[in-house]
């Protein structure tokens, strides 16, 4: 009994310590969109992002949204063209529809619906993105902003990402902060990754860099 028990441990480890040896291998080989810190809040960061191209879907699920996204960067395009996966995926409608003191402007579309994002790499210009084949897929161009952006691990849950969505919001509102769009969930690793490894954070656009 006490063998069989060892062994259940071992084979155990082993799955972990797989887990682990991928979603590190996962983050070696993605390239996360770049950013420089301007400033920190507490627990918070702020982030310039440069102007980059972005390709979105609005769906009735995370994973319907993915799977556009997934065709699209693999060649379900005009060009045909394969393009690299980068982090983060931003998620708009987990956990974030919560109440806020600023105005924000929110589509009635997008109140039951999820939107997903995925960033091209910083090589990819209006003009050389290639465009997509699936009309609900659309590509545009975000300009140049600051993120204020609180980090976090765990299952994302959506009653996770809502209280870290608070804190992010009460932590800019107490520093004079003021927030210039609606927050949004950014997920930087696969589905299968272990919850004490995975990298998520909630952010927001602000209006000014501090």
């Amino acid at each position: 009994m006490v063998r069989r028990s060892v062994a259940a441990l071992g084979v155990i480890g082993g799955v972990l310590a797989a887990l682990g040896a991928a979603n590190l291998y996962q983050r070696a080989t993605t390239d996360e969109i770049p950013s420089t810190v301007v400033a920190r809040l507490d627990d918070v960061e702020l982030r310039r992002y440069p102007s980059l191209v972005r390709v979105e879907t609005v769906a009735d699920s995370e994973t319907e949204a993915f799977r556009r996204l997934f065709r699209y960067i693999t060649g379900h395009n005009e060009s045909g063209d394969a393009i690299a996966m980068t982090t983060p995926v931003e998620v708009t409608g987990r956990g974030t529809e919560i109440p806020m003191t600023a105005p924000v402007e929110i589509g009635a579309d997008d109140r039951d619906a999820v939107r997903m994002a995925f960033y091209l790499p910083p090589t990819y210009d209006a003009a050389s993105a290639p465009r997509p084949t699936d009309e609900a897929v659309t590509l545009g161009t975000v300009p140049e902003r600051t993120l204020a952006v609180r980090r976090f691990s765990g299952r994302p849950t959506d009653g996770r990402v809502t209280r870290e969505t608070e804190h992010l919001l009460t932590t800019l509102a107490a520093a004079g902060v003021a927030v210039a769009g609606r927050p949004f969930f950014m997920g930087y690793d696969a589905p299968w990754t272990l919850p004490f490894l995975r990298r998520n954070e909630v952010a927001v656009d602000v209006e000014a860099e501090r």
